[in-house]
């Protein structure tokens, strides 16, 4: 079985990239989720934030934007002593601020899932890459996203992460044509 090369032969990767990588997304909590998770994972690599994800979890209320959006002082100190997760007091500030944030946009479109897929007109970007090295770090739509985030008041939303953000979540489906995955979503996701 072929699979994109980044996901080497790492288990929980593997596992990542079958499953969920690419696959578009819809589900408020579960873009909440990615989108904690993706400025936690900024300056990192990914695994290691996969490796913490059941632990971020935890620590982040089931990812439910607004009990996040409620924490305290109190508790975000508490998440500074947790082990479990990358302790970094700016990741953690900005985690409750782009919760609260993230309320706002609901408010405003009805769904955070309704504001993001505007970036991408409704629909997955399909790529045709043949190889990794053809992935762009960043892309004009990732860098449209990311303004509009940090116009709102968004931190750790920087282009680079966005388009991360935007591959996990199947607004850009970047798997490389010889990888399974590539023909079962775009059969599943015409």
């Amino acid at each position: 079985m072929v699979r994109c090369g980044w996901c080497g032969e790492d288990p929980l990767y593997q596992k990542y990239h079958d499953e969920e990588w690419g696959v578009p997304v819809y589900d408020d909590q579960k873009l909440f989720e990615f989108l904690l998770l993706e400025g936690a994972q900024a300056g990192l690599s990914w695994i290691t934030i996969l490796r913490r994800r059941e632990n971020y979890r935890k620590a982040f209320a089931n990812f439910d934007p607004e009990r996040v959006a409620r924490f305290d002082d109190r508790k975000k100190l508490e998440l500074l002593q947790n082990e479990g997760i990358i302790r970094n007091r700016l990741k953690i500030e900005s985690a409750v601020k782009n919760a609260q944030y993230f309320l706002e946009v609901q408010e405003e479109f009805g769904s955070f899932s309704n504001y993001q897929w505007c970036f991408v007109e409704g629909s997955p970007i399909k790529k045709k890459w043949t190889s990794l090295k053809q992935l762009p770090a960043q892309t004009l739509e990732s860098e449209e996203f990311s303004r509009d985030l940090k116009r709102r008041g968004f931190a750790f939303v920087g282009p680079t992460i966005m388009y991360a953000y935007m591959q996990a979540v199947g607004m850009v489906i970047d798997h490389t044509q010889d990888c399974f995955r590539s023909l079962e979503i775009e059969e599943s996701h015409p």
